[in-house]
């Protein structure tokens, strides 16, 4: 296999296409690679999408608000969370790597749940890894340590990790920026689905310092199961009952 020429007709699709490929249009085509690379070693379909990574920005922006490497991102680190011996490849050396041209939430976002995430809940990186993301001075890398605690308490990958998940939270508990706020609304809600207490006692002993947005949108998530529904009395009164016994 030709790793040069599969990666540029891979981009040709992407980006040459006469219409923006949507999200699940791009899916299809990492889908369809993972399978027909599926005997391919790993770290052959990693080169592939490094190259993706390294020569996406060639094209037209299709997404301004995403970056102009957006598609063919998504394809690569679809690709190298669906291609099983390219996952167990990742490293904190190539996850660094496949993550070097992070420049949005939208991409963040995708390469923390899809791969950064998921290789720190199987072992394959270090808590003190994500910790060094989590308090980098990048920007996006910050939001990336942030968004892989995600998976360690999402159903179908983690089995939840309250501690873990709260060391990183406790990194931007003073954070005023709108993404990292967004964030750590997310991660303490995704845990909240596991562990609903400790997220109680967390934010009850941080309400003087969490933006106001994190506690809305968690009291709401485990009242009534959604951020933006308002919290009833009764939710009201066990948050009253807490402070009170505390």
């Amino acid at each position: 296999m030709q790793v040069g020429e599969r990666a540029e007709a891979l981009l040709h699709e992407i980006l040459d296409s006469p219409e923006v490929l949507m999200t699940p249009a791009l899916r299809r085509i990492a889908r369809r690679e993972a399978r027909e690379l599926k005997s391919a070693p790993g770290e052959v379909v990693l080169e592939i999408c490094n190259l993706l990574i390294e020569h996406g920005g060639r094209g037209r922006v299709r997404r301004a608000e995403h970056g102009p490497a957006y598609e063919s991102r998504m394809v690569a680190f679809d690709l190298a969370w669906m291609h099983k011996p390219t996952f167990a490849l990742l490293n904190w050396r190539e996850l660094e790597r496949l993550g070097r041209t992070l420049d949005g939430w939208a991409s963040v976002d995708h390469f923390a749940r899809k791969l950064s995430g998921p290789a720190w809940q199987r072992g394959q990186i270090t808590d003190a890894r994500v910790r060094r993301w989590a308090t980098s001075s990048d920007f996006w890398w910050r939001r990336a340590g942030l968004v892989s605690t995600i998976a360690l308490n999402e159903r179908h990958l983690g089995t939840g990790d309250a501690a873990r998940t709260l060391e990183i939270c406790e990194l931007f508990v003073d954070d005023r920026a709108d993404l990292h706020v967004k964030a750590l609304s997310w991660a303490l809600r995704e845990l909240a689905i596991r562990d609903p207490d400790a997220v109680i006692e967390y934010i009850i002993d941080r309400e003087d310092r969490l933006a106001p947005r994190v506690l809305r949108e968690v009291r709401n998530k485990i009242d009534t199961g959604h951020k933006m529904a308002k919290p009833s009395e009764a939710m009201a009164r066990r948050m009253r009952e807490r402070r009170a016994s505390r």
